[in-house]
């Protein structure tokens, strides 16, 4: 009987390049990681313990710390604190009323990097100088010159203002206000600077992005690019505009952060395009995080740090060693299965899964190095899940192969085109899943996060291993005697398949 094979079920052409092009990809993933010292899986909360940071509400004169203030606060510092990667920290408020705290728990990460990252108030106004010099006390030329605006009460605090023990603070941006320049990092000792500023024209809720970015034209080092909204690119512009044709020190704009002039740079001309730089000898550290504590908003109401503590962890070393030996249970079924059933042919998906691990395991040590991801009880269970899911798509893969055999087919034809119909079947099934994970990561919180995270993860790489290794090694299989003839033991034997010949 002659069998009609569907054009589209050609076999490939170079099934052992599609291989070696997964090969390559996992050496460059491995090289990646050896040259950048990612050799260990970052631990979260749970399971390693971290750093806490409580941080208490400063009210000031008639203020008060309300429900809604908080709950806000919570929702800036946790964005914050996730810029810093997929890392499953904890971000509360405890407490009632006016004694509210919001308490903090990354793991990997120092106590005075997070104070820093999440304590910030993110203050930022755009200030026109007024008057500029030396930041030191009862030096002649102190006092500020005659400058439309400015007070004798302001003169004297200009004049009275000692850099050297003023560290800033927050400030009203309506008002004309003294400041101090921030001690540039690369030179702790060096002069600072002090100013008395316009009221601010454009302010922190006037930026709508922030990046850190290298000044590779310039060579100046790190800096961070700010683009405006809409009423922020018109009031910079003004700004701008206004102040180049004065003398200094007025034709300075004062980038004040947080009560400190970050920067005061002179300007040459009108800045209409609604995007600005902020300069001042950072490292990438420090634009990173300021660019990220920017993007995010300021806090409503200033904080100081109450207590900063290191936390053991909440589940420890008996519980990772149980979800591991769970984890190595379930493969081991899978594997056993899969030997038993599908004989010669298990050993296809038993190669697949360890390729899938490896794949997993180079991307959460590559994801911990560059992008803070830890792994929780929660993220080693949606490694566990994603176990069946691999091992489903080996079966979808098997069982239309076996069909084609049974329908009369032979190997390396049955091969393609049960390829072609069980393909959509695998795309669609994991589909599903890759879209459950990322509406479950972006609807909750912490360590459910990490069990979404790692269940996409996992599930895209099923998808490149059946697509780059399971389907191109079954094709080069069924080009061997020993599977195509269907031998015992092969999978492909007419036991295996169900079709006993019976003698008239």
């Amino acid at each position: 009987m002659s069998v009609i094979t569907p054009k589209s079920a050609k076999a490939p052409a170079h099934p052992a390049r599609t291989i070696a092009i997964l090969a390559l990809l996992t050496i460059a993933l491995t090289t990646l990681a050896f040259f950048t010292s990612a050799t260990k899986v970052k631990l979260a909360l749970d399971l390693q313990g971290g750093t806490s940071v409580t941080l208490k509400p400063v009210v000031s004169a008639g203020g008060k710390v309300t429900e809604a203030s908080i709950n806000e606060a919570v929702g800036i510092i946790r964005n914050r604190v996730d810029s810093l990667g997929i890392a499953e920290s904890l971000v509360t408020a405890e407490g009632n009323g006016a004694q509210k705290n919001i308490v903090i728990q990354v793991p990997g990460i120092t106590g005075d990097d997070l104070v820093k990252m999440v304590g910030q108030t993110a203050e930022l106004r755009f200030r026109q100088v007024l008057s500029e010099g030396a930041a030191t006390v009862g030096k002649a030329g102190d006092t500020a010159t005659a400058v439309a605006g400015v007070t004798p009460a302001i003169n004297a605090a200009y004049a009275a203002l000692d850099c050297a023990k003023d560290k800033g603070g927050t400030d009203n941006a309506k008002a004309i206000v003294v400041a101090c320049s921030q001690q540039d990092p690369a030179n702790p000792t060096g002069p600072r600077t002090k100013y008395i500023l316009a009221a601010a024209e454009v302010v922190g809720a006037d930026v709508n992005k922030a990046a850190a970015v290298l000044d590779q034209q310039n060579n100046a080092g790190w800096m961070v690019n700010l683009g405006f909204t809409g009423h922020g690119t018109d009031a910079f512009g003004k700004l701008t505009q206004r102040v180049t044709s004065l003398g200094t020190p007025l034709n300075q704009v004062a980038i004040v952060l947080d009560g400190q002039v970050v920067s005061a740079p002179r300007i040459n001309e009108a800045i209409l395009t609604g995007n600005a730089q902020i300069t001042g000898s950072f490292t990438q550290a420090r634009a990173t995080q300021l660019a990220n504590v920017l993007k995010y908003g300021a806090l409503p109401l200033a904080f100081r740090v109450d207590s900063v503590d290191q936390v053991s962890a909440t589940l420890g070393s008996d519980q990772l060693h149980a979800g591991l030996l769970a984890g190595g249970l379930g493969l081991l079924l899978v594997v056993l299965y899969s030997i038993l059933y599908y004989r010669g042919l298990g050993l296809v998906s038993v190669g697949s899964l360890i390729v899938a691990a490896g794949i997993t395991y180079l991307a959460v040590l590559l994801l911990g190095h560059y992008r803070g991801f830890t792994l929780s009880l929660a993220g080693i269970a949606g490694a566990i899940v994603s176990i069946g899911i691999t091992a489903d798509s080996f079966i979808v893969f098997f069982e239309r192969l076996r069909d084609e055999v049974r329908e009369g087919r032979s190997l390396r034809t049955a091969v393609e085109t049960g390829w072609a119909r069980a393909k959509r079947t695998i795309i669609v099934a994991d589909s599903v899943s890759i879209i459950a994970a990322i509406v479950l990561y972006l609807l909750s919180v912490s360590s459910v996060r990490g069990f979404a995270f790692t269940l996409g993860l996992t599930t895209l790489v099923d998808l490149i291993v059946v697509f780059f290794f399971t389907h191109p090694l079954v094709s080069i299989l069924a080009r061997v005697p020993y599977f195509a003839e269907g031998r015992p033991l092969s999978g492909f034997s007419a036991k295996s398949l169900g079709v006993v010949s019976k003698e008239a």
